[in-house]
C-alpha cells in the first residue's frame, strides 16, 4: 500500500466527522466518506493526494467537492436536514461558505489560512465570513428570558442569574395578566415561573397557556413541585425546587436551549 494509500485510510475517523455535521446525518456522512476515500485511492493525483503535502486537507476539499454534486433524494445537496439543536440550527441558516469554514475550525481545528485553502476563499474574505459565522452562532445561543415571580428579591435574584449566563431578561412579572403582556409585548423564548403567582394565579396554567400560544418553554422554579405532579403537569417544563441554587437554574436553563420541546424532570 502506498504512503498515501495509508494516510487517506489512518484519517477516516476525522473525515466521518466533518462529513456527519456537513451533511446532517450519519448515513449521509459515511456514505459521503466511501466515496471520497474510493475517489482518492483511484485518482491521487487528480486530488492532490501524491504531492507529499498531507492527505487531510486535500480530502476535505474531495468532501465538500462530492458534497456538491450529491443528488441524494434524503434532503437538497448543500444543506443539513433540519436539526432540534440550536447550533446546528443556526449553522443551517448560514451562508454555505460560512458554515463549512465554522465547521472545519470549530470542529476540526484547522486554521483559519487552512480552512480558507480548503474551501478556496481568499483570507481576507474567509477572516470576514468566520467572524459573521461565529456571531451568528453566539446569537442563537441568547435567550430572551421572562421572569414570572411574585415575590420581588426573587425575581431580581433569577434575573441576575439569567444575565450572568448572558441571556437577555426581557420583562418580569407577578401575575398572569403581566406575563402575558410581556409574552406579546417583548416575545420571550424561555419563561423561568413560579407554580403559585399573587392574586391566586396558577403559574401551571399560565405554562399551558404559553405554550398554546407560542409554545414557549418554560422551567417551573417553585417550592410547590407537588403542584405540578398532582395536575399532571410535568410536561410543560423542567423543574428547579426552591431554594434554587445558580448552579440549578444555569443547568436547567442550558438544557432548555438543547431541548427541542420542555421536558420535566425527576
Amino acid at each position: 500500500m502506498l504512503v498515501y494509500e495509508c494516510e487517506v485510510f489512518d484519517i477516516v475517523p476525522v473525515l466521518r466527522r466533518y462529513a456527519r455535521a456537513l451533511c446532517g446525518t450519519t448515513d449521509r456522512g459515511d456514505a459521503l466518506v466511501t466515496r471520497c476515500v474510493e475517489a482518492a485511492v483511484m485518482a491521487p493525483s487528480r486530488f492532490g493526494l501524491d504531492r507529499g503535502e498531507g492527505a487531510r486537507l486535500p480530502l476535505y476539499a474531495l468532501l465538500n467537492l462530492l458534497f456538491d454534486r450529491s443528488t441524494e433524494a434524503d434532503g437538497p445537496p448543500g444543506r443539513p436536514l433540519p436539526s432540534p439543536h440550536p447550533i446546528e440550527r443556526a449553522l443551517a441558516e448560514l451562508p454555505e461558505p460560512d458554515r463549512r469554514l465554522y465547521l472545519l475550525t470549530a470542529l476540526e481545528g484547522l486554521s483559519l489560512p487552512q480552512a480558507a485553502k480548503v474551501l478556496q476563499l481568499p483570507r481576507a474574505a474567509a477572516v470576514d465570513r468566520l467572524k459573521a459565522a461565529r456571531a451568528h452562532v453566539r446569537a442563537a445561543m441568547v435567550q430572551r428570558v421572562m421572569v414570572v415571580e411574585d415575590n420581588a428579591l426573587l425575581a431580581m435574584e433569577l434575573g441576575e442569574l439569567v444575565a450572568d449566563m448572558g441571556h437577555v431578561v426581557c420583562g418580569t412579572a407577578g401575575n398572569e395578566l403581566e406575563a402575558l403582556a410581556l409574552l406579546k409585548a417583548e416575545k420571550p423564548t424561555l419563561a423561568l415561573l413560579d407554580v403559585r403567582l399573587a392574586d391566586g394565579g396558577s403559574g401551571i396554567e399560565l405554562a399551558r397557556r404559553l405554550k398554546r400560544v407560542r409554545d414557549l418553554r418554560t422551567i417551573f422554579v417553585t417550592a410547590f413541585d407537588g403542584d405540578i405532579h398532582a395536575r399532571d403537569a410535568r410536561h410543560l417544563g423542567q423543574i428547579v425546587r426552591k431554594p434554587f441554587t445558580n448552579a440549578g437554574i444555569q443547568a436547567a436553563i442550558s438544557r432548555a436551549i438543547f431541548m427541542p420541546q420542555p421536558v420535566a424532570l425527576a
